[in-house]
């Protein structure tokens, strides 16, 4: 019994690589691609509606650990303004946990369409890169999770009011998840450095000329990015990406000694500056000696071409 298979033709992403997909199906694919996020970022909307509670509850946790903040075991309440405060602080948190739950979905959907155009040495530095992205990303926003506290107490210790107030609930929320995704994208910096000692932009030497530069950035950028205006929370950020640059710097110079980078001719002259000359002259051997060409032989001579019915063809 005999069995025909049915070729398949090539797949999107290989006809995307290729060149072979036309404007109206990359603009499809596209709408498909987007389509398939916004569902999963619905679907993850609907699970953060059901954990919205169980988040505000966890960030709640550093206003209750102020002083003065806790009476008889337990937090005092938030100061509500509005009616819909509360509802609209619900969907706030759920838009963001939303986004966490549906991230593999629309981050893949993210790279399915941008990966065709890279190159296969490309998409393997991607998937290096990202892997690290996270757990930076993640690292920051637990430092700043259990930092908000300090800087808090800082801030009600040094006002007029004192520390036994309440404090508005959106405002309260607004500082933490502001200060949880700026320590989280901060701590991206080190990522940056990376990717262009990688792709051969600077090398890991002139990193560390920039030494001093790069430690008067980190904390000129914690000064004025921090929302909390204390300068503890200032003072660590700045410590961190300090540390995390001086660690990339050394992830560098092992990589530009894997390389072999630094070893070239002129690797250590700067670019404004003179190369040295070698000025010791090398004797010049004298040539081979060339023998004298052979004689063009005579051509052999062309034989008449043989009559056809007592004439010659139309070639001849």
């Amino acid at each position: 019994m005999a069995f025909s298979l049915k070729k398949r033709g090539p797949s999107n992403f290989e006809r995307a690589a290729d060149g072979s997909m036309t404007l109206i199906e990359h603009i499809r694919e596209l709408r498909t691609r987007l389509f398939r996020a916004s569902l999963a970022i619905a679907v993850g909307l609907i699970g953060g509606f059901l954990l919205a509670q169980p988040a505000f509850n966890l960030l709640k946790q550093p206003y209750c650990q102020l002083p003065g903040m806790t009476v008889d075991g337990e937090c005092k309440n938030f100061l509500l303004l509005a009616p819909a405060d509360g509802f609209v602080l619900k969907l706030k948190l759920a838009l963001w946990i939303g986004l966490i739950i549906g991230a593999p979905v629309w981050l893949y959907q993210l790279w399915a369409f941008i990966a065709p155009g890279l190159h296969r040495h490309e998409r393997k530095w991607a998937y290096v890169f990202v892997s690290i992205a996270a757990p930076l990303f993640a690292a920051g926003a637990l430092l700043a999770y259990l930092v908000v506290d300090k800087g808090l107490a800082f801030l009600l210790d040094a006002g007029v009011t004192g520390t036994d107030s309440q404090l508005e609930v959106t405002r309260y929320i607004s500082f933490v998840t502001n200060m949880i995704l700026l320590f989280g994208v901060a701590f991206e910096f080190p990522l940056t450095l990376l990717m262009l000692n990688f792709t051969g932009v600077v090398s890991a030497r002139r990193l560390l000329g920039w030494w001093r530069t790069v430690v008067f950035i980190c904390f000129a950028f914690a000064a004025v990015a921090t929302p909390d205006p204390g300068p503890f929370g200032m003072t660590l950020l700045a410590l961190c990406l300090s540390l995390l640059y001086f660690v990339a710097v050394g992830v560098a110079f092992l990589n530009d000694r894997r390389k072999g980078r630094g070893k070239e001719i002129y690797a250590g002259i700067d670019d404004d500056e003179v190369s040295p000359l070698e000025f010791e002259p090398e004797p010049v051997e004298a040539g081979q000696r060339v023998d004298a060409t052979s004689p063009v032989a005579a051509p052999e001579p062309v034989a008449a071409p043989a009559p056809i019915d007592r004439r010659y063809d139309d070639m001849t």
